[in-house]
Protein backbone atom coordinates (compact mmCIF):
# COMPACT_ATOMS: atom_id res chain seq x y z
CA UNK A 1 0.00 0.00 0.00
CA UNK A 2 1.34 3.57 -0.78
CA UNK A 3 2.48 5.78 1.96
CA UNK A 4 1.92 9.75 2.31
CA UNK A 5 3.14 12.06 3.88
CA UNK A 6 3.04 15.99 4.24
CA UNK A 7 5.15 18.73 4.19
CA UNK A 8 4.61 22.64 4.02
CA UNK A 9 5.90 24.11 0.35
CA UNK A 10 5.26 27.74 1.43
CA UNK A 11 2.56 30.66 1.33
CA UNK A 12 0.94 32.25 -1.77
CA UNK A 13 0.73 35.86 -2.85
CA UNK A 14 -2.32 36.01 -1.62
CA UNK A 15 -1.53 34.15 2.11
CA UNK A 16 -2.98 31.14 1.09
CA UNK A 17 -0.52 27.82 2.37
CA UNK A 18 0.91 25.47 0.27
CA UNK A 19 1.58 21.65 0.82
CA UNK A 20 3.47 19.34 -0.62
CA UNK A 21 2.71 15.86 -0.62
CA UNK A 22 4.86 12.71 -0.94
CA UNK A 23 2.89 9.34 -2.46
CA UNK A 24 5.30 6.51 -2.44
CA UNK A 25 5.07 2.77 -3.30
CA UNK A 26 8.03 0.24 -3.66
CA UNK A 27 10.33 2.11 -5.56
CA UNK A 28 7.93 4.89 -7.48
CA UNK A 29 7.14 8.15 -5.40
CA UNK A 30 4.82 11.32 -6.92
CA UNK A 31 5.12 14.66 -5.41
CA UNK A 32 2.14 16.20 -5.43
CA UNK A 33 1.37 20.38 -4.51
CA UNK A 34 -2.23 21.30 -3.48
CA UNK A 35 -1.33 24.29 -5.46
CA UNK A 36 -2.84 23.56 -8.99
CA UNK A 37 -2.85 19.54 -7.95
CA UNK A 38 0.48 19.65 -9.53
CA UNK A 39 2.24 16.86 -9.55
CA UNK A 40 6.05 18.41 -9.17
CA UNK A 41 7.82 15.10 -9.55
CA UNK A 42 7.47 11.19 -10.97
CA UNK A 43 10.67 9.62 -9.74
CA UNK A 44 11.06 5.88 -11.27
CA UNK A 45 13.87 3.18 -10.90
CA UNK A 46 16.02 2.97 -14.68
CA UNK A 47 17.34 0.00 -15.80
CA UNK A 48 20.18 0.00 -13.31
CA UNK A 49 18.40 0.84 -10.56
CA UNK A 50 18.78 4.49 -10.55
CA UNK A 51 16.20 6.93 -9.10
CA UNK A 52 15.22 9.07 -12.32
CA UNK A 53 12.64 12.10 -12.12
CA UNK A 54 10.84 12.08 -15.24
CA UNK A 55 8.27 15.08 -14.83
CA UNK A 56 9.34 18.02 -15.19
CA UNK A 57 9.19 20.74 -12.51
CA UNK A 58 10.12 23.51 -10.11
CA UNK A 59 11.84 23.96 -6.36
CA UNK A 60 9.87 26.84 -5.71
CA UNK A 61 6.38 27.97 -5.07
CA UNK A 62 6.88 31.79 -6.33
CA UNK A 63 8.57 29.32 -9.92
CA UNK A 64 5.01 27.54 -9.90
CA UNK A 65 2.87 30.86 -9.35
CA UNK A 66 5.32 33.00 -11.93
CA UNK A 67 4.99 30.15 -14.82
CA UNK A 68 2.32 30.22 -17.56
CA UNK A 69 3.04 26.45 -18.98
CA UNK A 70 0.95 24.57 -16.65
CA UNK A 71 3.79 22.34 -15.41
CA UNK A 72 2.31 19.33 -14.18
CA UNK A 73 -1.14 20.89 -13.24
CA UNK A 74 -4.78 19.98 -13.00
CA UNK A 75 -6.49 22.04 -15.97
CA UNK A 76 -10.12 23.14 -16.22
CA UNK A 77 -12.93 23.97 -16.06
CA UNK A 78 -12.19 23.12 -19.25
CA UNK A 79 -8.67 22.05 -21.19
CA UNK A 80 -7.55 23.17 -24.19
CA UNK A 81 -9.08 26.03 -26.33
CA UNK A 82 -12.07 27.47 -27.08
CA UNK A 83 -12.45 29.52 -30.19
CA UNK A 84 -13.09 33.38 -29.57
CA UNK A 85 -13.11 32.95 -26.27
CA UNK A 86 -17.37 32.54 -26.17
CA UNK A 87 -19.18 29.62 -26.29
CA UNK A 88 -23.72 29.09 -26.59
CA UNK A 89 -25.24 25.97 -23.77
CA UNK A 90 -28.79 26.03 -23.40
CA UNK A 91 -29.96 29.01 -25.63
CA UNK A 92 -27.61 31.39 -23.29
CA UNK A 93 -24.20 32.81 -24.72
CA UNK A 94 -21.28 33.00 -22.20
CA UNK A 95 -18.11 34.84 -22.94
CA UNK A 96 -14.51 33.41 -20.75
CA UNK A 97 -11.06 35.47 -20.54
CA UNK A 98 -9.06 35.47 -23.98
CA UNK A 99 -5.80 34.41 -22.60
CA UNK A 100 -4.36 33.02 -25.67
CA UNK A 101 -4.62 35.36 -27.98
CA UNK A 102 -8.50 35.89 -28.88
CA UNK A 103 -9.21 32.40 -27.55
CA UNK A 104 -10.02 30.73 -23.95
CA UNK A 105 -7.15 28.04 -22.99
CA UNK A 106 -7.16 25.85 -20.17
CA UNK A 107 -9.97 27.27 -18.20
CA UNK A 108 -8.75 31.04 -18.10
CA UNK A 109 -7.94 31.79 -14.44
CA UNK A 110 -8.20 28.45 -14.49
CA UNK A 111 -7.86 25.53 -11.69
CA UNK A 112 -3.99 25.13 -11.97
CA UNK A 113 -3.60 28.12 -9.74
CA UNK A 114 -5.90 27.38 -7.31
CA UNK A 115 -5.34 25.75 -3.83
CA UNK A 116 -7.13 22.79 -3.97
CA UNK A 117 -8.42 20.88 -0.47
CA UNK A 118 -6.28 18.18 -0.17
CA UNK A 119 -6.89 14.69 2.15
CA UNK A 120 -5.52 11.45 2.01
CA UNK A 121 -7.16 8.54 0.60
CA UNK A 122 -6.38 4.74 0.18
CA UNK A 123 -3.20 4.27 -2.14
CA UNK A 124 -3.36 8.46 -2.27
CA UNK A 125 -4.79 11.62 -2.32
CA UNK A 126 -8.01 13.03 -2.97
CA UNK A 127 -8.12 16.86 -4.10
CA UNK A 128 -11.21 18.74 -3.94
CA UNK A 129 -12.41 22.49 -5.59
CA UNK A 130 -15.48 24.39 -5.61
CA UNK A 131 -15.63 26.67 -8.40
CA UNK A 132 -18.85 28.96 -8.29
CA UNK A 133 -21.15 30.06 -10.88
CA UNK A 134 -19.81 32.50 -13.44
CA UNK A 135 -16.13 31.61 -12.56
CA UNK A 136 -14.18 32.57 -15.29
CA UNK A 137 -17.28 32.85 -16.96
CA UNK A 138 -18.70 29.22 -17.14
CA UNK A 139 -22.57 28.43 -15.72
CA UNK A 140 -23.24 26.22 -12.84
CA UNK A 141 -21.33 25.71 -9.32
CA UNK A 142 -18.71 23.28 -10.29
CA UNK A 143 -17.94 20.94 -7.47
CA UNK A 144 -14.65 18.59 -8.66
CA UNK A 145 -12.98 16.11 -6.83
CA UNK A 146 -10.08 14.38 -7.83
CA UNK A 147 -7.80 11.41 -6.88
CA UNK A 148 -4.19 10.81 -7.47
CA UNK A 149 -3.41 6.95 -6.56
CA UNK A 150 -0.27 4.80 -6.88
CA UNK A 151 -0.34 0.97 -6.74
CA UNK A 152 1.60 -1.92 -8.45
CA UNK A 153 3.79 0.37 -10.71
CA UNK A 154 0.54 2.73 -12.05
CA UNK A 155 -0.34 6.66 -11.23
CA UNK A 156 -4.51 6.49 -11.26
CA UNK A 157 -6.03 10.12 -11.83
CA UNK A 158 -9.78 9.49 -11.44
CA UNK A 159 -11.96 13.00 -12.24
CA UNK A 160 -15.43 13.59 -11.20
CA UNK A 161 -17.59 16.67 -11.02
CA UNK A 162 -21.00 17.38 -10.41
CA UNK A 163 -22.75 21.19 -11.36
CA UNK A 164 -26.23 22.44 -10.58
CA UNK A 165 -26.50 23.71 -14.10
CA UNK A 166 -25.66 22.71 -17.87
CA UNK A 167 -21.90 23.79 -18.18
CA UNK A 168 -18.46 22.54 -19.67
CA UNK A 169 -16.39 20.32 -18.08
CA UNK A 170 -13.14 18.93 -19.65
CA UNK A 171 -10.33 18.31 -16.89
CA UNK A 172 -6.93 17.26 -17.78
CA UNK A 173 -3.43 17.07 -16.10
CA UNK A 174 -0.57 18.48 -17.46
CA UNK A 175 2.40 16.56 -16.86
CA UNK A 176 5.53 16.90 -19.14
CA UNK A 177 7.30 13.68 -19.49
CA UNK A 178 11.22 13.22 -20.17
CA UNK A 179 11.84 9.61 -20.10
CA UNK A 180 15.43 10.31 -19.40
CA UNK A 181 15.13 12.66 -16.50
CA UNK A 182 13.73 15.92 -16.11
CA UNK A 183 17.07 17.60 -16.64
CA UNK A 184 18.18 15.47 -19.79
CA UNK A 185 17.42 18.25 -22.57
CA UNK A 186 15.61 17.31 -25.20
CA UNK A 187 13.53 14.12 -25.59
CA UNK A 188 13.77 13.78 -29.39
CA UNK A 189 15.14 10.84 -29.41
CA UNK A 190 12.55 9.49 -27.41
CA UNK A 191 9.81 7.42 -28.81
CA UNK A 192 6.31 7.91 -28.88
CA UNK A 193 3.44 5.39 -29.94
CA UNK A 194 0.00 7.31 -30.13
CA UNK A 195 -3.54 4.02 -30.55
CA UNK A 196 -5.27 6.68 -32.88
CA UNK A 197 -6.22 6.56 -36.63
CA UNK A 198 -7.41 9.74 -36.56
CA UNK A 199 -6.72 13.27 -35.38
CA UNK A 200 -8.02 16.70 -35.76
CA UNK A 201 -6.26 19.26 -38.21
CA UNK A 202 -6.36 23.06 -36.34
CA UNK A 203 -5.61 26.16 -38.05
CA UNK A 204 -2.49 28.45 -36.89
CA UNK A 205 -4.06 29.09 -33.76
CA UNK A 206 -4.29 25.50 -32.96
CA UNK A 207 -8.30 25.51 -33.47
CA UNK A 208 -9.66 22.38 -35.30
CA UNK A 209 -11.05 23.37 -38.04
CA UNK A 210 -13.92 20.59 -37.87
CA UNK A 211 -12.22 17.76 -39.76
CA UNK A 212 -10.96 14.65 -38.22
CA UNK A 213 -8.88 12.93 -41.18
CA UNK A 214 -6.50 10.40 -41.06
CA UNK A 215 -3.14 10.15 -39.97
CA UNK A 216 -1.67 7.56 -42.84
CA UNK A 217 0.68 8.85 -45.04
CA UNK A 218 1.78 11.86 -42.95
CA UNK A 219 3.58 12.69 -39.95
CA UNK A 220 0.81 12.19 -37.74
CA UNK A 221 0.58 8.62 -38.14
CA UNK A 222 2.45 7.41 -34.36
CA UNK A 223 0.76 4.43 -34.57
CA UNK A 224 4.35 2.83 -33.87
CA UNK A 225 7.04 3.56 -31.24
CA UNK A 226 8.57 6.84 -33.45
CA UNK A 227 11.72 9.00 -32.38
CA UNK A 228 9.69 12.21 -31.81
CA UNK A 229 12.61 14.00 -33.71
CA UNK A 230 11.71 11.64 -36.87
CA UNK A 231 8.66 13.32 -38.21
CA UNK A 232 8.41 16.87 -35.88
CA UNK A 233 9.93 19.24 -37.97
CA UNK A 234 8.91 17.92 -41.33
CA UNK A 235 7.55 20.27 -44.10
CA UNK A 236 3.94 19.39 -43.30
CA UNK A 237 1.23 22.81 -42.89
CA UNK A 238 -0.44 21.24 -39.13
CA UNK A 239 3.69 20.65 -38.05
CA UNK A 240 4.75 24.28 -38.92
CA UNK A 241 1.21 25.96 -37.65
CA UNK A 242 1.92 24.64 -34.50
CA UNK A 243 5.74 24.16 -34.22
CA UNK A 244 6.13 20.75 -33.27
CA UNK A 245 3.72 18.19 -32.41
CA UNK A 246 0.59 20.28 -30.14
CA UNK A 247 -2.50 17.89 -31.94
CA UNK A 248 -5.37 16.19 -30.76
CA UNK A 249 -5.42 12.41 -31.56
CA UNK A 250 -8.98 10.80 -31.46
CA UNK A 251 -8.64 7.82 -29.40
CA UNK A 252 -9.50 4.48 -31.23
CA UNK A 253 -12.31 2.56 -29.41
CA UNK A 254 -15.07 3.46 -27.61
CA UNK A 255 -14.77 6.44 -25.30
CA UNK A 256 -16.49 5.71 -21.61
CA UNK A 257 -14.17 2.43 -21.70
CA UNK A 258 -10.72 2.48 -20.43
CA UNK A 259 -8.57 1.34 -22.85
CA UNK A 260 -4.72 1.54 -24.67
CA UNK A 261 -3.99 5.74 -25.71
CA UNK A 262 -0.38 5.93 -25.75
CA UNK A 263 3.56 4.67 -24.71
CA UNK A 264 6.79 6.53 -24.92
CA UNK A 265 9.99 4.88 -24.16
CA UNK A 266 13.53 6.20 -23.47
CA UNK A 267 16.54 3.85 -24.76
CA UNK A 268 18.47 5.71 -22.92
CA UNK A 269 17.23 4.76 -19.07
CA UNK A 270 14.86 1.46 -20.72
CA UNK A 271 11.94 3.54 -18.94
CA UNK A 272 8.18 3.03 -20.92
CA UNK A 273 4.86 4.66 -19.59
CA UNK A 274 1.90 3.72 -21.22
CA UNK A 275 -1.27 5.46 -20.74
CA UNK A 276 -4.93 4.91 -20.56
CA UNK A 277 -7.64 6.54 -20.35
CA UNK A 278 -11.70 6.47 -20.88
CA UNK A 279 -11.69 10.15 -22.73
CA UNK A 280 -12.16 10.35 -26.12
CA UNK A 281 -9.04 12.54 -27.27
CA UNK A 282 -5.49 13.11 -26.33
CA UNK A 283 -2.74 16.19 -27.09
CA UNK A 284 0.56 15.48 -28.05
CA UNK A 285 2.26 18.26 -27.29
CA UNK A 286 5.88 18.25 -27.87
CA UNK A 287 7.02 21.29 -25.38
CA UNK A 288 7.49 23.65 -27.98
CA UNK A 289 7.27 27.01 -26.33
CA UNK A 290 8.81 26.02 -23.13
CA UNK A 291 11.70 28.54 -23.39
CA UNK A 292 11.67 31.41 -21.22
CA UNK A 293 9.88 29.48 -17.89
CA UNK A 294 11.07 29.66 -14.49
CA UNK A 295 14.08 27.69 -13.55
CA UNK A 296 13.20 23.71 -13.10
CA UNK A 297 14.53 21.81 -10.58
CA UNK A 298 18.08 21.42 -9.84
CA UNK A 299 18.61 24.89 -11.80
CA UNK A 300 17.72 23.14 -15.04
CA UNK A 301 16.92 25.64 -17.59
CA UNK A 302 13.84 23.65 -19.89
CA UNK A 303 14.23 24.70 -23.58
CA UNK A 304 11.75 23.55 -26.30
CA UNK A 305 11.15 20.21 -26.43
CA UNK A 306 12.42 19.76 -23.13
CA UNK A 307 9.68 17.41 -22.63
CA UNK A 308 6.09 16.07 -23.88
CA UNK A 309 2.44 16.28 -22.62
CA UNK A 310 0.12 13.18 -23.03
CA UNK A 311 -3.15 15.14 -22.10
CA UNK A 312 -6.29 13.06 -22.71
CA UNK A 313 -9.11 14.90 -23.27
CA UNK A 314 -12.69 16.02 -24.83
CA UNK A 315 -11.14 17.62 -28.10
CA UNK A 316 -10.51 21.70 -28.58
CA UNK A 317 -12.72 23.94 -29.22
CA UNK A 318 -15.61 20.79 -28.99
CA UNK A 319 -18.73 23.05 -28.05
CA UNK A 320 -18.15 24.79 -31.46
CA UNK A 321 -17.78 21.55 -33.90
CA UNK A 322 -21.11 19.19 -33.25
CA UNK A 323 -19.49 16.00 -34.94
CA UNK A 324 -16.92 15.84 -31.86
CA UNK A 325 -18.00 14.14 -28.33
CA UNK A 326 -19.21 17.07 -26.17
CA UNK A 327 -17.72 18.12 -23.02
CA UNK A 328 -20.96 19.25 -21.97
CA UNK A 329 -22.27 18.32 -17.93
CA UNK A 330 -25.58 18.47 -17.92
CA UNK A 331 -27.33 18.90 -14.06
CA UNK A 332 -27.98 16.25 -11.60
CA UNK A 333 -25.40 14.12 -14.38
CA UNK A 334 -21.94 12.80 -13.01
CA UNK A 335 -18.78 14.19 -14.80
CA UNK A 336 -16.75 10.86 -14.56
CA UNK A 337 -12.84 9.89 -16.63
CA UNK A 338 -9.81 8.04 -15.34
CA UNK A 339 -6.32 8.27 -16.77
CA UNK A 340 -3.51 5.45 -16.08
CA UNK A 341 0.20 6.25 -16.51
CA UNK A 342 1.72 3.02 -16.16
CA UNK A 343 5.65 2.66 -15.82
CA UNK A 344 7.82 0.33 -16.57
CA UNK A 345 11.45 -0.92 -17.84
CA UNK A 346 12.74 -2.67 -21.53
Amino acid sequence: MATLQAFPFGVTTDGTPVTRYVLTDGAITVTILDLGGTIQSCVVPDRDGRAVDIALGYDTLAAYEAQDKYLGALVGRCANRIAGAAFSLGGHDYTLLANNGVNHLHGGHGFDKRVWHAAPCEDGLTLTLHSPDGDDGYPGTLDVTVTYALAHGALTIDYRAVSDADTLCNLTNHTYWNLAGQSSGAVLAQSVRLAATHFTPANAQSIPTGEIAPVEGTPMDLRVLTPIGRGIDADFEQLRFAGGYDHNWVIDGAAGTLRDAASAHSDETGISLAVETTLPGLQFYTGNFLEGCPIGKGGTIYGNRAGFCLETQFYPDAIHHANFPQPVLHAGETYHHTTVFRFSLD
